[in-house]
């Protein structure tokens, strides 16, 4: 607006120096904004390889797993087919009580794999020191089964090789013993059964 009156001041160069001091200032800006830039996708790129490493390692480990588990459910779905729909299975439950509460001891014997399938219902929680201890009753004498420590108030499942040998399995019997287990019955006994 001045211009048009004729009293705008004339434009004049800066001095060389002052030139080359505001050119040098803007260069080290770029070369730090560059560097910024290239520190910044270097990490980048160190995290995105670090979070591949991380995925691929669960991703492998989880895989492992569910093919663990896999056949762990297949055996157990032939175990159970083998016992549940076998003509030489008997079945034998046994109503229990165990802690002022009502259960049940239900097996299932395989006379041709010589193993039981046996499911354990309603049984109180054992005591820390103390353990539910399963019995094959011979005609040799009685031998142990299986040490059930149970510590939680849930449905217990485990399927048992029956003795080897010249002792014929003739019934079953569960006591309480301590933790360990013990080599005879010495516990209060929860059930005798003859099968």
């Amino acid at each position: 607006m001045t211009d048009w009156l004729g009293m705008a001041a004339r434009p004049r160069s800066p001095h060389p120096e002052l030139k080359a001091r505001v050119l040098a200032r803007a260069l080290e800006r770029r070369r730090g904004i560059a560097l910024l830039a290239a520190a910044a996708a270097l990490l980048l790129v160190l995290a995105g390889g670090g979070s591949a490493y991380w995925a691929s390692r669960t991703i492998r480990a989880l895989s492992a797993e569910r093919d663990t588990l896999s056949a762990r459910l297949a055996a157990l779905e032939d175990t159970v087919n083998t016992f549940i729909h076998g003509t030489a299975t008997r079945l034998v439950q046994m109503p229990v009580s165990t802690g002022g509460r009502l259960g049940a001891v239900t097996i299932f014997a395989d006379g041709v794999h010589h193993r039981w399938l046996v499911r354990c219902d309603g049984l109180a929680p054992n005591e820390p020191d103390q353990a539910y201890q399963l019995w094959f009753i011979t005609d040799k004498g009685m031998r142990t089964a299986a040490i059930m420590p149970m510590d939680q108030d849930r449905p217990m499942v485990m399927a048992l090789e029956m003795p080897t040998g010249d002792a014929h399995v003739i019934g079953a019997a569960m006591t309480i013993e301590p933790r360990e287990g013990s080599a005879e019955p010495r516990g209060p006994m929860v059930f005798h059964q003859l099968l």
